[in-house]
């Protein structure tokens, strides 16, 4: 595998549960502080954290903090590239990522 669908992976296992995928979704409409998508959620602010970090581990999410306060937003552009390879993927195109490991049946 080559690193840009290692990177695809890692985005991919991160929004694969339910309350980073809320998240993501959250974020979808801008960036959002910390207190604000936490009140959206019926969990404790460790466990906010630990998928905040998991988001922001798989490059999807970013951060920045002002004073005390941590605002969190969608990197526009690493969604775009996961976009366009999920594109990809679900087309048919003779680039298709298996082509060289695709098995000749008529053998």
């Amino acid at each position: 595998m080559n690193k840009n669908q290692d990177d695809n992976i890692k985005i991919l296992k991160a929004l694969g549960e339910i309350n980073r995928l809320k998240i993501v979704d959250m974020l979808s409409s801008g960036e959002k502080c910390a207190c604000i998508i936490l009140e959206s959620f019926h969990f404790t602010q460790p466990t906010l954290s630990h998928h905040m970090k998991v988001l922001m581990d798989s490059g999807i999410v970013k951060c920045r903090k002002e004073g005390t306060w941590i605002y969190y937003s969608l990197d526009t552009e690493l969604c775009d590239k996961l976009i366009r390879f999920l594109n990809g993927i679900l087309t048919s195109d003779e680039k298709c990522i298996c082509s060289s490991n695709c098995i000749d049946k008529s053998e």
